[in-house]
């Protein structure tokens, strides 16, 4: 018998498998492929950035012993950094809009991080979380910011990881990449190896209403961004460093009602507990088999599970005030309402 030991905690992260999604793969003829990002050793595809952009940090010589990460996130980054800074040694403060879900607060709080909630306020203003945590980072000695949205070495490690995997795990066969944005890494990173491999691969970006990364790949511009999204984590209003040069064959906007439909399916026909980010990335993917036709090979991103969303994804008031109670939609339905978006 042969065993696997990794030496700590950081060597863990990455190399997860590939999930064929039975119905909606015979339902559509394809195979409809998840990387369980979900099964990464913090509890998402988050971990595979922040290992990255600590360890850049380190090699440029930006973070050193007894050091401190400071980063503005929605939560799952926040998760990944205080947990790879844990094992290598580090202190960890966390700026988080007040508006995520507790679960992921208190997440952090337990894990170790300095949280500092602040209010939810857009990009152009000085207080956003983000900005809040560039000059956090600035004031305090020894502080590195790891400015996820800007910083490259995001994208990189799924250039070096996460594309590669997907290209070993099909076989080479994968025929498209589907990924919503959140600050662009896993989109841009896995797409530029994935082309580099084959450019006949089409890459599809997933996004949320409320968010402008459809508008941006279709138009060109950042004008479209109507709407809103329970979505958390996901759904850019600006070009940042990590979604710049990202290779984009097609993009579709995906209503809330479809995540939800589609997280419910997963969970109900497939045994898959996920948030809400997969929901979005599972209907980017049938749609793209949906367009191109039977024996595609499409792989999209599980992100996260969906114990951090118990409070809102399955919390029967908090659906019903914002009129989104599963309605259980058989396949066809779920088939039918997926191939209207980007109609």
């Amino acid at each position: 018998m042969t065993t696997s030991i990794q030496d700590g905690f950081c060597r863990t992260i990455g190399n997860t498998p590939l999930i064929r999604l039975k119905h909606l793969s015979e339902a559509t003829g394809c195979d409809i492929l998840g990387k369980a990002e979900f099964l990464n050793p913090g509890g998402s595809v988050k971990d595979r950035a922040a290992l990255g952009l600590i360890e850049d940090a380190e090699a440029r010589g930006l973070l050193k012993p007894g050091g401190t990460v400071v980063e503005g996130t929605a939560g799952n980054t926040g998760i990944g950094l205080t947990l790879v800074a844990n094992a290598k040694g580090y202190k960890t403060i966390i700026v988080i809009p007040d508006n995520q879900s507790r679960e992921k607060i208190d997440l952090l709080r337990a894990m170790g991080a300095e949280v500092r909630p602040v209010p939810p306020a857009p990009y152009r203003e000085e207080g956003n979380y983000n900005k809040v945590a560039a000059r956090l980072a600035e004031s305090l000695p020894g502080a590195f910011w790891a400015n996820q949205f800007d910083n490259t070495a995001n994208a990189d490690i799924h250039y070096r990881t996460t594309g590669p995997e997907i290209w070993a795990q099909t076989g080479g066969e994968v025929t498209h990449f589907v990924a919503a944005i959140g600050t662009g890494g896993t989109l841009n990173g896995t797409s530029r190896f994935l082309k580099e491999k084959n450019p006949a691969i089409t890459t599809v970006c997933a996004d949320p209403y409320g968010a402008s990364m459809w508008s941006w790949f279709t138009r060109g511009d950042l004008e479209i961004d109507d709407g809103d999204s329970i979505a958390e984590g996901i759904g850019q209003g600006r070009v940042t460093k990590n979604v710049e040069g990202t290779p984009v064959d097609e993009a579709y906007r995906v209503p809330d009602r479809l995540l939800i439909e589609i997280v419910y399916h997963l969970l109900r026909d497939e045994g898959l507990f996920l948030g809400t980010s997969c929901g979005i990335n599972v209907a980017g993917a049938v749609k793209a088999a949906l367009a191109a036709g039977k024996g595609q090979k499409v792989v999209t991103i599980l992100c996260d599970g969906a114990q951090r969303y118990l409070s809102r994804l399955f919390n029967e008031d908090w659906l019903r005030e914002n009129d989104l109670t599963p309605q259980n939609w058989s396949l066809d339905r779920i088939l039918e309402e997926t191939d209207k978006i980007g109609k």
